[in-house]
C-alpha cells in the first residue's frame, strides 16, 4: 500500500496465476546484472543507489523491512468510527471545489458497495493534483480501498480521509489481490515509498534474468522456488506464507554462497603443505611434570584433538573456545611445545600490548626453567621465549629478530608487530591467536604467509567468548570449533551483582566491600568507559531493545573517565589509605608493563582502567572488579572484565555500577549478564538482542558483518542444509569452474566483506 498519494496502483496480472507473464518473455534476456538505470527512471534508481543498490540482482534481494496487513473486508454497513476498514466498492460520483479557506482544493469521491455509501475525502495542493485522482477514480470503477474510518464534522457522517485505493475486479482473485501484504521498504529523505515500489515493480519484469548462486538441482531438492519466483514473493506477495517461501531461497542462498567460501578454505588448506608437528617430547612430557595442577579430562581430550590436526600435513584452522578460566592458555601453551619439539617455532598473537606482556609473563611462569635456553638456570632441553610489541626500544626489539630468524626463539609473543615484513621466522610452524575476533581474515594470511618453504603454518584461534554452534557455522565455518567446556576448578570463582547509583546505599556499600577486600590484603580493578570526563563523551550506548524487539536509546548519563574516577577514589572514606593506579591507552608501553608489574607484585591497591585489561590479564590476588557505567558496555566486554577476579584461592565480587533507573531495559539487561552462569550463556543472549556480526566483533575483517538476511538462532535448519550441499558441491568442484554464478557471488560477497582481503 502505497504511502502519501492516496493511490496503491493497478493490479498487475500476476495475482491470476502467480506469476506475471512478462516475466517469462524477459527470461532470455542478457544473463548478468543489469545496471538499474537501464530499467528504471533516473528518480528510482537514485533512490536504489542510496541504499547502494546498483543493479538488477542486488535490488531483488533488497527486503522490505515488513509488510502491512491490510484490515479485513467488511460491508460498508459494518463499519464504524475510528476502525481500519477495506471494501470493494464502485465509484458512484466524483467531484472537486477549491477551498474558501486556505489554498488548495476538496476532491470528493463517492463509493457504494451496493449496501451503503461512503465518501472518500482529498485535500490537495494543485489542481494538477485533482485531475490525476479524476484519472484513478472514473465514475463506475471497481476499486479496493483501505484506510481508518474518521467523521465528517461539517455533515455529521463518516469518511475516509486520503484513504489508499487501487482497481480491482470484484472476483475472489481480485480480493484476494485486494487482501494481499503491502511491503515496506527502507527509506531516507526525500525518497517515498511509492518510488520504491513502483522500482521495484519495475525490477521484477526481468526478474528471469537475474542470477542466482545455487544451481537449479539444489533448489529443487530443498524443495525452494527459483530467484525469479522467489522476488515475486518477497515483493509482491498474496499471503504473509508467500513471503516465507520467497525469503526461504534468499536466506538459503545467502547460507550457501558462506559455506562454498568456506568449503573452498577447507579444500585449500587440503591442497597446501604444512609442517607435521608430531614429536611428543621433550618439552610437552617435561612441562607435564612441572605443572602444579592435574589437567581436567576435557583438557586432555582437547589437546589430543588439537595434536592430531596439527600432526597432519596440511594446515589446521582451529577455533578454540572456552569460557573464562577454563584453561585454554595451557592447552595452547602445550601445542606450542608440540611445535617446538617438532623442530619448528611457535607464535602467540595478542590484541594489545598489555595482553602480550601478560601472555609473555604467564609463558615464563609456567615454563620456568624450560624457557630460558642460554641462561645459567635454563634446562638443558630448555627453548628461548621472546616478546615482540610496537614500542620495543630498538635495542630489545633488535635482539629479539635476531633470535626469531635464527629459530633460537622457539615461542614468539607479540602483537601485530608480529605481522609485519621485517619479521621473519626460521620455521614457523604454529600460530596461536588470541580472542580470534579482534583479528580479521588479513591478519591470518599474513602469518600464514610466514611459513617456512612454502608450507603454512597451522593456526589456533582461541576465544573466551564462547559462539553457539550454528552462529559459529555462519561466521567461522572455515574453522575447526573445539569447545572447551569444564573449568579446571582451581579458581574460587565470581558473584556478580548490579549497582543502582540512584540507589545511594548500595553505591556506598559497593565502595565498603572493596575497601574490606583491601585491608584484608586483596585488590580492585576499578573500569571506566573512558580516559578522560573533560573530553567528548563519544562513547556509544550499547542498543537497548523495547518489547517490540525495536531498538531504543535510553538516555545516559555521562560516561566517567579513569583520569577523574582516580582523583574521586582517593578522597573516598571507604579507601582511604588505597594505593591506587591508572591504566590507559594513551600511556607508553614502557609505562603500561611498569604499572601491571606493580599489581602483580601488590605494589597497588585498586587499579583504575580502560578495558586495556579485558583480556588475559592475570591477577590471582585481584578479588573485586567494578565496572562504572556498566550500560556502556557489551555482554562479551563484561563477561571478560568480570573473568579477571576470582582467578586465585579467594572468591571474586563484580559489580556493574549503572545510572540506569532500575527495572528500565538497561538495568533489565545487567541483571541477565549477572545472572547468566557462564559464557555460554551469555553468548546466546548476546546473540539473540545483537545478532551475530556483534557477536563475534566488529573489528573483526570477514564475512559476519556482511550478514543481510540469516539469523544464525532461526535460521539454523538453512544454514546445515546449506553446509551440506556446499561442501558436496566443492568436493566435486573445488574451483567452481562448472557453476560460474556460484564462484562470481563468492567473489562478491569477500569483495563486501573485505576489500583488501585476498580470495584465500
Amino acid at each position: 500500500m502505497s504511502q502519501g498519494n492516496g493511490t496503491m496502483g493497478t493490479a498487475p496480472a500476476l495475482y491470476r496465476d502467480g506469476r506475471d507473464a512478462t516475466m517469462a518473455r524477459r527470461t532470455s534476456a542478457t544473463r548478468g546484472s543489469m545496471p538499474l538505470p537501464e530499467l528504471l527512471v533516473s528518480k528510482e534508481s537514485k533512490a536504489m543507489a542510496s541504499f547502494g543498490v546498483r543493479d538488477l540482482d542486488a535490488m531483488l534481494r533488497f527486503v522490505p523491512r515488513r509488510y502491512v496487513e491490510p484490515a479485513p473486508l467488511r460491508a460498508l454497513r459494518e463499519i464504524s468510527e475510528g476502525q481500519e476498514v477495506s471494501a470493494i466498492v464502485q465509484v458512484e460520483s466524483f467531484r472537486s471545489r477549491q477551498m474558501r479557506s486556505r489554498y488548495g482544493f476538496i476532491v470528493e469521491a463517492t463509493v457504494s458497495d451496493g449496501s451503503d455509501e461512503l465518501p472518500l475525502t482529498f485535500f490537495l495542493p494543485k489542481q494538477h493534483h485533482v485531475e490525476w485522482y479524476a484519472k484513478r477514480l472514473p465514475v463506475g470503477a471497481t476499486i479496493g480501498v483501505h484506510g481508518a474510518v474518521g467523521r465528517d464534522d461539517y455533515r455529521g457522517g463518516l469518511q475516509l480521509t486520503h484513504p489508499d485505493f487501487e482497481t480491482v475486479e470484484d472476483t475472489e482473485e481480485g480480493r484476494a489481490w485486494a487482501q494481499r501484504p503491502r511491503p515496506v521498504y527502507p527509506l531516507k529523505q526525500n525518497i517515498s515509498l511509492a518510488t520504491m515500489r513502483s522500482a521495484m515493480e519495475k525490477g521484477l519484469e526481468f526478474a528471469g534474468s537475474a542470477t542466482s548462486a545455487v544451481p537449479a538441482q539444489i533448489l529443487r531438492r530443498r524443495s525452494l522456488p527459483d530467484l525469479a519466483e522467489a522476488a515475486r514473493l518477497v515483493h509482491t506477495p498474496l499471503t504473509m506464507d508467500d513471503t516465507r517461501r520467497g525469503m526461504a531461497h534468499l536466506l538459503f542462498e545467502e547460507a550457501f554462497v558462506f559455506q562454498a567460501i568456506f568449503a573452498q578454505r577447507r579444500a585449500q588448506d587440503e591442497r597446501t603443505p604444512a609442517p607435521q608437528l608430531r614429536a611428543g617430547g621433550p618439552l610437552q612430557q617435561l612441562f607435564d611434570e612441572r605443572l602444579p595442577f592435574s589437567l581436567t579430562d576435557g583438557q586432555r581430550e582437547i589437546g589430543d584433538l588439537l595434536a592430531e590436526r596439527i600432526g597432519n600435513g596440511h594446515p589446521t584452522s582451529a577455533l578454540l573456545q572456552g569460557d573464562v578460566g577454563s584453561g585454554k592458555t595451557v592447552i595452547a601453551l602445550r601445542a606450542m611445545l608440540r611445535a617446538v619439539d617438532s623442530g619448528h617455532q611457535a607464535v602467540m598473537l595478542a590484541p594489545t600490548e598489555v595482553l602480550a606482556e601478560q601472555h609473555h609473563r604467564t609463558v615464563l611462569e609456567l615454563l620456568g626453567e624450560l624457557g630460558r635456553a642460554g641462561q645459567l638456570d635454563g634446562a638443558p632441553e630448555a627453548t628461548r621465549v621472546r616478546l615482540l610489541t610496537g614500542s620495543q626500544r630498538t635495542s630489545a626489539r633488535r635482539e629479539t629478530l635476531l633470535d626469531v630468524t635464527s629459530g633460537q626463539a622457539g615461542i614468539v609473543v607479540g602483537t601485530h608487530a608480529l605481522l609485519t615484513e621485517g619479521v621473519e621466522f626460521a620455521s614457523l610452524g604454529l600460530v596461536v591467536i588470541d580472542e580470534q575476533h579482534r583479528f580479521g581474515v588479513d591478519h591470518r594470511r599474513r602469518l600464514r604467509a610466514k611459513g617456512p618453504q612454502g608450507m603454512s603454518p597451522h593456526v589456533v584461534v582461541m576465544t573466551a567468548t564462547p559462539i553457539p554452534r550454528t552462529a559459529a557455522l555462519a561466521t567461522v565455518g572455515d574453522l575447526d570449533v573445539l569447545t572447551l567446556a569444564e573449568s579446571p576448578g582451581r579458581r574460587a570463582g565470581v558473584e556478580s551483582f548490579v549497582v543502582h547509583e540512584k540507589l545511594p546505599a548500595w553505591e556506598q556499600r559497593m565502595w565498603q566491600r572493596a575497601g574490606e577486600e583491601i585491608r584484608a590484603g586483596r585488590q580492585v580493578f576499578v573500569v571506566c568507559a573512558r580516559i578522560d570526563e573533560d573530553e567528548a563523551d563519544d562513547t556509544p550506548a550499547q542498543p537497548a531493545l523495547d518489547e517490540n524487539g525495536k531498538e531504543k536509546s535510553p538516555a545516559l548519563d555521562p560516561a566517567r573517565g579513569v583520569v577523574q574516577t582516580a582523583e574521586r577514589l582517593a578522597s573516598r572514606p571507604e579507601l582511604a589509605g588505597a594505593r591506587i593506579g591508572v591504566l590507559h591507552g594513551r600511556l607508553s608501553g614502557e609505562e603500561k608493563q611498569q604499572v601491571m608489574e606493580q599489581m602483580v607484585h601488590g605494589e597497588l591497591d585498586l587499579l583504575v582502567s580502560t578495558t586495556v585489561i579485558e583480556v588475559g590479564v592475570d591477577i590471582p590476588n585481584a578479588s573485586v572488579m567494578i565496572v562504572l557505567d556498566a550500560e556502556r558496555f557489551g555482554v562479551s566486554q563484561l563477561h571478560q572484565l568480570r573473568g579477571r577476579v576470582g582467578r586465585g584461592e579467594h572468591p571474586g565480587l563484580a559489580f556493574f555500577d549503572t545510572s540506569a533507573v532500575v527495572d528500565e531495559v538497561h538495568s533489565r539487561h545487567l541483571r541477565a549478564i549477572a545472572e547468566a552462569p557462564d559464557g555460554f550463556a551469555l553468548a546466546e543472549l548476546d546473540l539473540r538482542r545483537r545478532g551475530a556480526g556483534d557477536l563475534v566483533g566488529e573489528e573483526q575483517s570477514g564475512l559476519q558483518r556482511t550478514l543481510k538476511h540469516l539469523d544464525v538462532l532461526r535460521d539454523a535448519r538453512w544454514i546445515e542444509a546449506a553446509r551440506e550441499d556446499a561442501f558436496s558441491l566443492v568436493a566435486e568442484d573445488p574451483e567452481l569452474d562448472g557453476h560460474p554464478e556460484l564462484a562470481a557471488a563468492v567473489a562478491a560477497r569477500l569483495r563486501d566483506a573485505d576489500p583488501d582481503v585476498e580470495r584465500s
